[in-house]
């Protein structure tokens, strides 16, 4: 395996099939980051912390001290001591004094990985991944804190966290607890970041690195709509095929802060973790904070090596779902269809029609509990409405598996109406600032999932629904963001745990979910796609993409997604045209060549679309059936991009020996006194013979 320890020069190094990550001590015990590159084999670099120049070590030059920690590579640095650039870890001490500094202790090297108690994380086990456990220390403070690294040599990927303890005899507060960082000199880097806003999530954007701190962060309580937990250092103009390309990427669904530093001393520095606002944690004696897990991916081979690497990463060691390589069924969506103006038999009639062209399941979204005609009452009232569902839901579900569909349900677990029994009986268990009218979205309030007395009612009322009926899908949604940030169960100095403590609640309850219904097909969901982050990922094997299933719109969302996320994890419908939230009319063919780059559905009313388009639909699904093994596995390739200003989209997912290949273009923006246009495809046996399915052609 890749993870050695040379004694003698105080180096590890950390070896995949073609990069290496090298970290070096200081006589003083500092942990710097030496190299992080393409594959080495062997590794004399510890001159690279530059601590035979000045300003030296402290223990060769104690009065610059500050200096020298302001621009040493570490690889966990800490605030309060010298180093004014970006810290991981600030601590403040029982006096209110804010100081850490850390050591190396021990060091431990095992095979597999050891699981992060309470978080999502990836997982493999002796002889796929390698994990690396740095032992440090503050004598001082009595904090212990064990930095893990973990190589996947196959899928050149480095996995990090931190857990932080206290081994001393007073309470610590922290005030940040970063994740990962990596310290590197200036190569003129060009960040790449997925920006956007509810409907056109995960656009790419690429800017150059300016001195000073250049960040993306959410404190809306999930990964968001606006930014998302990916950030990526690439060299001046890297290309899918050419460039270097550093890459992290966060296991975590609330806050977080993704930054890239450029320094005085042209060195860089990019951090990864929960975001220090709004974020304190009380540390008592003998207890211990667990920091999520952030992924890192270099490559030397521009972005497509990267976004293959994420890749292959996700779906072998992230996703847990029996359904990661399982066929899974093409459902219909009610939401577009009907919205909340549904019953009984509107339902039947969708499933009887959607049977006869090949679908394969029905999904009942939102409405269907409370008195739930609209978006402004009933959230926790989970029970059927009588008065649409008039059999009950059992009844309902029996029938629509007699038309041989299986049956999906939506819920918004996390989330109270006002107008709701549960919120007349229970108001303190919203979100909500003591003594201040709190802020409404959407119409209601979001439940304090960092109370087990919540988040068994949520889990319950969920899991009691599954257990009444043979259901097999389940769309778990988030329609609002967190603010006003008060819990009735924390006193003063833990408010400020909320944020993290609601992640954890909410963790928790997905686990118990997969635990109890083992074969349920999960998808998440965030009033779109404001939640699509691998914390997800880890609890269901797609997640819904985003509210515009205009195609059009969905090629830029879903290039940006399909970055860093497998094709098979992102949630994409055939809706109808006009389309909802653009306007948009796009040929019903277009609308299901794009759809067929993800988990593939339909979002609309069959009974009511033209017949010509219905006529199209089960050789739609029929394509999707026949390639979705390749899509699941397969290598993507991103060939022309709408994004770049083209006329054009174009992508293609190649099988992983070469055999074959789906190529998707996609023709935006017409133009006059144009001819046609070669394509130049990656991913094939340069001497293998390829014929074009459908021709003679070779």
């Amino acid at each position: 395996m890749g993870i050695q320890y040379e004694e003698n020069r105080k180096i590890f190094k950390l070896d995949t099939d073609n990069t290496t990550y090298a970290i070096a001590l200081t006589p003083e015990g500092y942990i710097g980051h030496a190299y992080y590159g393409p594959r080495l084999r062997e590794f004399g670099g510890a001159y690279r912390l530059r601590t035979a120049e000045a300003p030296f070590t402290p223990s060769v030059n104690k009065r610059e001290k500050s200096a020298f920690l302001d621009c040493f590579p570490a690889e966990y640095p800490t605030g309060g001591i010298g180093d004014y650039r970006e810290s991981c870890l600030d601590v403040r001490n029982g006096q209110g004094s804010l100081g850490a500094e850390l050591f190396y202790r021990s060091h431990r090297i095992e095979q597999g990985k050891p699981a992060l108690e309470g978080l999502p994380a990836s997982f493999g086990a002796a002889g796929e991944v390698e994990t690396l456990h740095l032992f440090c220390e503050d004598p001082i403070l009595g904090l212990r804190v064990e930095l893990l690294y973990s190589a996947f040599p196959k899928e050149d990927v480095i996995a990090r966290s931190a857990k932080i303890s206290n081994a001393g005899r007073q309470p610590l507060r922290l005030e940040k607890a970063y994740s990962a960082c990596l310290d590197m000199d200036s190569q003129d880097f060009e960040m790449i970041t997925l920006c956007g806003s509810w409907a056109r999530e995960r656009h790419i954007q690429r800017r150059r690195i300016g001195y000073g701190r250049q960040r993306v962060s959410s404190l809306k309580g999930e990964s968001s709509h606006q930014e998302h937990p990916f950030l990526a250092l690439a060299s001046p103009g890297a290309t899918q095929e050419q460039g270097e390309v550093f890459a992290m990427h966060f296991v975590y669904s609330g806050n977080f802060i993704a930054q890239a530093e450029l320094s005085q001393y042209d060195q860089v520095r990019m951090v990864m973790g929960i975001h220090g606002e709004e974020f304190s944690w009380k540390l008592n004696p003998g207890e211990s904070f667990q920091a999520p897990e952030a992924v890192l991916c270099y490559s030397a081979e521009g972005l497509g090596k990267m976004t293959r690497s994420f890749h292959d990463f996700y779906r072998d060691h992230m996703i847990r779902s029996p359904y990661k390589y399982k066929k899974r069924s093409v459902l219909i969506n009610n939401w577009e269809a009907t919205y909340f103006d549904f019953d009984t038999e509107k339902l039947l009639a969708i499933a009887k029609e959607a049977k006869a062209r090949g679908i394969e399941m029905l999904v009942m979204d939102d409405g269907w509990f409370g008195k739930r005609n609209w978006d402004d009452s009933s959230l926790g009232d989970w029970q059927v409405n009588l008065e649409k569902l008039t059999g009950g839901l059992p009844d309902l579900v029996r029938k629509v598996n007699e038309i041989g569909l299986e049956f999906g349900i939506w819920f918004e677990p996390e989330m109270v109406s006002p107008d709701s029994d549960l919120y007349r009986a229970h108001p303190d268990w919203a979100i909500q600032i003591q003594g201040r009218e709190a802020t409404l979205s959407r119409a209601q309030y979001v439940l304090d999932l960092s109370r087990k007395e919540v988040r068994d009612y949520a889990y319950e009322c969920v899991a009691s629904i599954l257990r009444s009926a043979p259901i097999s899908y389940v769309k778990w949604d988030m329609n609002r963001q967190l603010c006003d940030m008060g819990s009735g169960s924390l006193p003063p100095d833990r408010q400020q745990e909320l944020f993290h403590r609601y992640v954890l609640g909410l963790y928790e309850m997905q686990e118990r979910l997969v635990t109890e219904f083992p074969q349920l097909l999960l998808e998440n969901c965030s009033g779109g796609g404001a939640r699509f982050d691998p914390g997800m990922l880890y609890y269901s094997p797609q997640i819904w993409c985003s509210d515009d299933t205009d195609a059009i719109e969905r090629l830029r969302i879903q290039e940006g997604t399909a970055l860093i996320y497998p094709l098979s994890a992102i949630g994409a419908h055939v809706s109808d045209c006009p389309n909802h939230a653009v306007g948009r009319s796009t040929p019903f063919a277009t609308r299901g060549h794009v759809a067929l780059a993800g988990a593939f559905g339909y979002e609309l009313d069959i009974t009511k679309i033209p017949e010509e388009e219905r006529a199209q639909i089960p050789g739609q699904i029929e394509t999707y059936h026949k390639y979705e093994p390749l899509m699941h596995s397969g290598d993507y390739y991103r060939l022309l991009s709408w994004t770049d200003q083209k006329p054009f989209d174009c992508w293609m997912v190649a099988a992983k020996d070469g055999s074959e290949a789906l190529v998707t273009y996609v023709q935006v923006l017409g133009a006059a006194g144009r001819r046609s246009k070669h394509i130049f495809l990656k991913g094939l046996q340069p001497d293998a013979r390829y014929r074009l399915e459908g021709t003679q052609e070779a």
